[in-house]
C-alpha cells in the first residue's frame, strides 16, 4: 500500500505539518492546575529525593549542543539520502519536535499555575530538558531551511483539556515508549554505523536517559496516589496502552523506508519496542497488553491499513472521499474497540517503583 507522508519542500510546510492536528500527530494539552497542585508525594519522599537530586544534578547540561563537524557531516550525508528518505526524516524531525515543544509547553504552564513546591520544581526541571530536546531538533531542521518558529507554534497549535490523570498515563507512556524507541535505534546503530544516516542519532541515547527519568516522575506521582492504579482508573491504563502502541505502529508504518534505512524492519521494531515497554511499565501499571495474543498484530495491521484508507479519501477530498475518510475512520476505531477486549496480563507492583535506563 503507497503510504502518505505530505511532503516538506518549504518552512510553511514544515510550520503547517507542526500545527496540524490529526489521530495520529503529536497534540498540545491543557489541564486542571488546581488538582495538580493538590497533588502529594509524601509516600514516596525518598525516592522523589532521590530523583530530584538527579534534575538539578543537570548531567545532561552540555549534551545537546552541536560540535563543529555537525552540520558538516548532515550536509554530507543528506546527499546520499533518496528523496523518500529525506520525506520520511523530515516528517519525523517535525512530528518529534512537535511532541518535544509540546511537553515543553505543557509543563510550563503547569508551572506556572501552581504553588505546590514539588510539582512546581519537577516541571521546572522537565521544560527544561524539553526544551532542549525541541531546540535541537529544530537545528536539525534549519540546516535544510525548514526551522519552525516555535513562538507561533505555541500560539497557533490548538490544545486539548485532559485531566490531570489522562495526563499521567498518557505522558508516563509517551515518555517510556520514546526511552525504548530511541534505545533500539541507539543500539541498533551503534552496531552498524554505517546505516547512521544523520549526526542526530549519536545524542539518542543520553536524549533517551532524559525521556525515561521524566516518565520515573510521573510513575512516582502514581504511585503516590495509589487510587490512580485501581478500580475504573485501570481500564483507562488499558485505553492509554492501545491507543500509544496503535499510534507508533500506524507512524511507523507510514514512515517505512525511516527504519529500513537504518536496517530494521517496522514490525519488528516496534514489537520490540512493546517488549521493552511493557516490562517497564511494570512499575506502575497493574495490566500489560498481551502483544502475542494472536488477534494483537493483525489487528494493528488492520487499523494501520483503515487510517491509509481514511487518509487517502482525505487526500481525494469531495462527498466521495470525504464519505471515504468517515467509513475507514469508523472501521478503524471498530478494530480498536475489538483490541480493547483482549484479555490484558494481570502484575502486581513492585515494593520499589524507581528503574534504571539498562536496556
Amino acid at each position: 500500500m503507497h503510504n502518505q507522508v505530505s511532503e516538506i519542500k518549504s518552512v510553511e510546510d514544515a510550520a503547517k505539518k507542526a500545527v496540524t492536528n490529526t489521530l495520529f500527530s503529536p497534540r498540545f494539552y491543557t489541564t486542571d492546575y488546581e488538582a495538580m497542585d493538590r497533588l502529594n508525594i509524601e509516600p514516596v519522599r525518598a525516592e522523589w529525593d532521590a530523583m530530584m537530586a538527579e534534575y538539578e544534578g543537570d548531567n545532561n547540561h552540555d549534551h545537546f549542543q552541536r560540535d563543529a563537524s555537525f552540520a558538516e557531516e548532515a550536509r554530507e550525508l543528506a546527499h546520499k539520502m533518496s528523496p523518500e528518505l529525506r520525506q520520511e526524516f523530515l516528517d519525523f524531525l517535525v512530528s518529534s519536535l512537535t511532541s518535544e515543544f509540546s511537553g515543553c509547553v505543557l509543563y510550563n504552564e503547569i508551572k506556572r499555575n501552581v504553588n505546590n513546591p514539588d510539582i512546581k520544581k519537577l516541571m521546572e526541571y522537565m521544560a527544561r530538558d524539553e526544551s532542549r530536546h525541541a531546540g535541537f531538533l529544530n537545528s536539525s531542521l534549519k540546516d535544510y531551511g525548514l526551522g519552525i518558529d516555535l513562538g507561533n507554534l505555541k500560539r497557533s497549535k490548538s490544545y486539548t483539556y485532559f485531566k490531570p490523570k489522562y495526563i499521567f498515563y498518557a505522558t508516563y507512556l509517551s515518555e517510556k515508549i520514546g526511552y525504548a524507541r530511541y534505545i533500539k535505534i541507539f543500539r541498533q546503530l551503534e552496531k552498524h554505523p554505517d546505516k547512521r544516516f544523520h549526526p542526530i542519532f549519536r545524542w539518542f541515547q543520553r536524549w533517551c536517559n532524559d525521556e525515561f527519568r521524566h516518565g520515573e516522575s510521573f510513575a512516582l506521582i502514581m504511585r503516590a496516589n495509589p487510587g490512580l492504579l485501581k478500580g475504573g482508573n485501570v481500564l483507562w491504563i488499558r485505553f492509554f496502552l492501545l491507543a500509544v502502541y496503535a499510534t507508533m505502529y500506524v507512524r511507523d508504518h507510514t514512515r517505512p523506508e525511516l527504519k529500513q534505512a537504518m536496517g530494521l524492519a517496522p514490525t519488528e521494531y516496534d514489537f520490540d519496542v512493546f517488549r521493552i515497554t511493557n516490562e517497564i511499565t511494570k512499575q506502575v501499571f497493574p495490566v500489560t497488553l498481551d502483544i502475542d495474543h494472536p488477534a494483537f498484530r493483525e489487528n494493528l495491521d488492520r487499523i494501520y491499513r483503515c487510517a491509509m484508507k481514511a487518509d487517502a479519501g482525505k487526500a481525494a477530498g469531495g462527498i466521495a472521499g470525504n464519505l471515504q475518510k468517515a467509513f475507514w475512520s469508523v472501521a478503524g476505531a471498530a478494530v480498536f474497540v475489538r483490541m480493547y477486549f483482549i484479555p490484558v496480563k494481570s502484575n502486581a507492583l513492585p515494593a520499589s517503583a524507581r528503574l534504571v535506563p539498562s536496556w
